[in-house]
């Protein structure tokens, strides 16, 4: 009898393929959006900067002129005891929060809303910023680090800067522990099994008398758990022309 896939195995959710809750340190999402921020501006001082070991970029605590605390994703070049602002009348500066509608075009962003108020969603892996297109009535143009260009809602808020840790990929591995180690931190396997080198029992691709997939390496996006293998949905395949 073959074995289930390991894209079926993670599917399932058991605790070999989920990220372990206790490396995270907390949610790191803006603060509701409330009367102090729609209307000026709120102050804060950052306190601390920690290593977050269920993420890539490391974390700020702010403690607000209100006596809040919060901690933050931490752009580059921020230190202790910096002061930090989140509102309407922030000022144009690394670390702060606006809405769309008040940062100017061409400034770097990162930790965008995808609704207004949801507490941001994109751009938060370290080194990682987007750029300001343009704007229009009641939207925002943002160009992510993909390439793609992306309409938000202007009353989305974003951060000002580059997400720090910068260069995490740059530094190699060197030994096949440590990867095994980062994987891990993220519920992730390191090392895999080609599924043209399995049986044919064991994998769509396996089997036959050399190493080759046997058929079309692209499926359609309603294709079985069991043969969901390779270019799932692909727009398109082969070298770029």
């Amino acid at each position: 009898m073959g074995k289930r896939l390991i894209h079926q195995r993670r599917g399932r959710g058991t605790p070999t393929y989920r990220s372990a809750s206790h490396r995270f340190k907390d949610k790191i999402q803006y603060r509701v959006y409330d009367a102090l921020e729609k209307e000026g501006s709120l102050k804060g001082k950052v306190i601390e900067i920690i290593h977050d070991p269920g993420r890539t970029a490391p974390i700020a605590n702010v403690k607000f002129d209100n006596g809040e605390k919060r901690y933050i994703l931490a752009p580059e070049s921020i230190q202790v005891g910096d002061d930090i602002a989140c509102g309407i009348s922030a000022p144009i500066s690394f670390g702060n929060t606006l809405p769309l509608a008040e940062i100017p075009e061409g400034t770097p962003v990162y930790n965008i809303e995808n609704r207004p108020g949801d507490g941001g969603r994109f751009v938060r892996s370290s080194g990682t910023y987007a750029s300001l297109i343009t704007h229009d009535v009641g939207k925002t143009v943002i160009e992510l680090p993909s390439g793609e260009l992306k309409t938000f809602n202007s009353a989305c808020r974003a951060s000002i800067g580059v997400v720090a840790g910068g260069g995490r990929k740059e530094k190699p591995f060197l030994k096949a522990g440590l990867r095994w180690h980062a994987f891990k931190a993220k519920g992730k396997k390191s090392m895999t099994v080609r599924g043209v080198a399995m049986n044919a029992i064991d994998h769509p691709h396996g089997g036959g008398n050399r190493q080759h997939p046997g058929r079309p390496t692209t499926v359609s996006r309603h294709a079985p758990p069991g043969r969901k293998v390779g270019s799932i949905a692909a727009r398109r395949t082969g070298r770029r022309r």
